[in-house]
């Protein structure tokens, strides 16, 4: 007659889900030049207590306010269970009483009679109640159930929102850090061009306007370094707002790094996982069964109920009223109580509307949270395979801006490029130096953001993309 009861559980350590099947195939390895431009570009150097991605997150787990908030929501919920059982076990209540009491009275007759006594009055009641037959406690524990395997989805949503958080912010810290290195190397290289024009003018092999040049692009990047060091300091700041203090120096990504295609290399394989598995679509399809099971309880209340009742009463007393005698009393009965709602005032026929009305809202957010995992699959598989192609065409790019730079810096010297050329090309070898690392983050997000489309991305994610991280 009962649902079977529920011990206590412990978080779970991941989100439930399917079993991992998501693997990346190998693009064409790239020519040795490439890889160790971008061996130079990230692979710079850093102390020994350098900090990797892992580690940062492990912190995260232990400080982030809105994980532990979301930890402490999960063990409430779990009271949903036993606060649901109470309704179909047994309930027992003592109560007790003692009274001193005093008597007095007079009679006015001949001879006139005087009473004066005093006694103690004392009771002790047990009673208890089972419950045989109430439908809507029954559909309250499996309510109950529901919610609670709902909370294990709801704390794996918060783990997965923590990853691409700590993962976001410890890349935007990267970033920006390369950017100031690559502004403080097109600083000290124009730097060096601006000597070399001022030192051709004064010896007269250029002209005043070559100096001028390499002084507007001087101040121009002596402003975009403050800027680059500004938004260092903000990305700093947004990770320490996650694990609760200034970050250190940071691993950066090592040489040899392959972006990878997503497998299967299908779309419509991570829309359809994403329908089915995407965390919110779960957490909106517990909502949708919850509010149904509510219609159901709701109704219940026109039913009758039936419980099992009993009771035991002892009295005692060194008196009365009536006498000074000790005198005590038991009395035990035991039955079947029934109670059958008649009329409530239109009570129950109101609920039942609103809970109607509530199962049409969560049914219309479970249609919102599927098109919305419809959504992040797109653009997470579009994302990472955008991503890998960016990677592949910035790197392709630098060793063309490379190439341009040497050809522009050896036409000035038998003069048929300018200063101005030189700048430019320069420039452009440090702008796509950085775009190279900007695609590089992008495709390791877009890796995070795809797996939580679907529902699958847990701390072993975080360890996949931290063993490419170098100190």
């Amino acid at each position: 007659m009962f649902a079977t009861f529920r011990t206590r559980r412990v978080p779970p350590p991941v989100c439930a889900r399917p079993a991992r099947a998501t693997t990346f195939m190998p693009m064409t390895r790239l020519p040795s030049v490439i890889a160790l431009t971008v061996a130079l570009a990230f692979a710079l150097s850093q102390s020994v207590a350098a900090e990797d991605l892992l580690q940062v997150y492990r912190e995260a787990l232990q400080h982030d306010p809105a994980i532990a908030a979301a930890r402490a929501n999960w063990e409430a919920t779990q009271e949903r269970i036993p606060q649901a059982r109470a309704g179909l076990l047994p309930n027992v209540s003592l109560s007790a009483s003692t009274n001193a009491n005093y008597f007095g009275t007079n009679v006015d007759t001949d001879p006139r009679v005087t009473v004066n006594r005093g006694f103690a009055l004392g009771g002790l009641t047990v009673s208890a109640s089972q419950p045989l037959y109430r439908y809507a406690n029954q559909v309250a524990y499996s309510q109950a159930v529901q919610q609670v395997e709902q909370a294990d989805f709801t704390l794996a949503s918060a783990r997965q929102d923590l990853i691409l958080r700590v993962a976001t912010a410890y890349f935007d810290v990267l970033l920006a850090q390369f950017t100031v290195e690559v502004t403080e190397s097109q600083k000290a290289a124009v730097s060096e061009q601006l000597a070399q024009a001022k030192r051709n003018f004064e010896v007269g092999v250029a002209t005043i306007t070559d100096t001028n040049e390499a002084q507007a692009k001087y101040d121009s990047i002596v402003a975009q370094e403050i800027n680059a060091r500004n938004d260092l300091e903000n990305k700093r700041t947004a990770l320490r707002a996650i694990i609760g203090r200034f970050p250190q120096d940071l691993k950066r990504l090592g040489p040899g790094f392959e972006p990878t295609l997503p497998s299967p290399n299908s779309l419509d394989a991570w829309v359809d996982r994403a329908l089915t598995d995407n965390l919110n679509v779960r957490i909106a399809r517990y909502n949708a069964d919850i509010a149904t099971l509510e219609i159901e309880r709701q109704r219940a209340g026109r039913l009758p109920t039936l419980d099992l009742v009993a009771s035991a009463n002892a009295q005692a007393g060194s008196g009365s009223v009536n006498t000074s005698a000790f005198n005590d009393q038991r009395q035990a009965a035991i039955g079947l109580a029934l109670t059958v709602p008649l009329y409530q005032g239109g009570l129950i026929d109101s609920r039942v509307r609103e809970a109607v009305a509530l199962q049409e809202n969560a049914r219309q957010n479970l249609e919102v949270a599927r098109r919305n995992a419809l959504f992040s699959a797109q653009t997470g598989f579009s994302g990472v395979n955008s991503a890998a192609a960016s990677v592949k065409a910035f790197e392709q790019a630098l060793v063309s801006a490379q190439t341009a730079y040497e050809s522009n810096k050896t036409g000035q010297e038998v003069g048929v490029r300018t200063n101005l050329d030189v700048l430019n090309t320069q420039q452009n070898v440090f702008q796509t130096r950085r775009d190279l690392a900007q695609a590089y983050f992008n495709y390791l997000l877009g890796i995070l953001r795809l797996k939580a489309a679907v529902g699958s991305l847990d701390e072993q994610d975080v360890e996949d993309i931290n063993r490419r991280l170098r100190g």
